[in-house]
């Protein structure tokens, strides 16, 4: 279940991405809720909130030693709580999701677009969640259930 639920939200994101990509052209934005939410297509160069703009080879080799060692400590992960599981299956999809794209593209598509934070996307999404999670069992489980 585990590398599916990876797969899973690879596949969501880079569709999202694809579809936003293939009818909306950089800057191009359109409200969904108006003053509130809106669809905005930007390319991302950087990280989070447009951070260490312009290193997309240090986000790909940070990227891929953080699937490396999810790969690693798969069987050691098997062997944890379900919602510790999901938290890593969550960070590694979405971290999948956005490296490809920095390989494939050179940038991040990021189109969600709420006026008060900055524009993000699903793979985005999945990691922070991800993260949650993992802290929240962490300091409510510890790592030995």
């Amino acid at each position: 279940m585990f590398i599916i639920c990876i797969m899973v939200i690879v596949f969501i994101d880079q569709t999202v991405k694809h579809y936003i990509q293939s009818s909306m052209l950089p800057g191009m934005s359109f409200p969904v809720v108006q003053d509130i939410f809106s669809i905005t297509y930007i390319q991302n160069a950087g990280a989070a909130f447009g951070i260490l703009e312009d290193q997309r080879l240090f986000f790909i080799i940070v990227t891929m030693l953080v699937l490396i060692c999810g790969a690693y400590f798969y069987p050691v992960l098997k062997k944890q709580c379900c919602m510790l599981r999901f938290g890593m299956a969550l960070l590694l999809g979405g971290a999948a999701g956005n490296l490809i794209d920095r390989i494939r593209l050179g940038i991040v598509v990021d189109y969600f677009d709420f006026h008060i934070w900055p524009i993000f996307n699903i793979a985005d999404i999945a990691i922070v969640s991800g993260v949650v999670i993992i802290i929240y069992h962490i300091f409510t489980k510890g790592l030995t259930e």
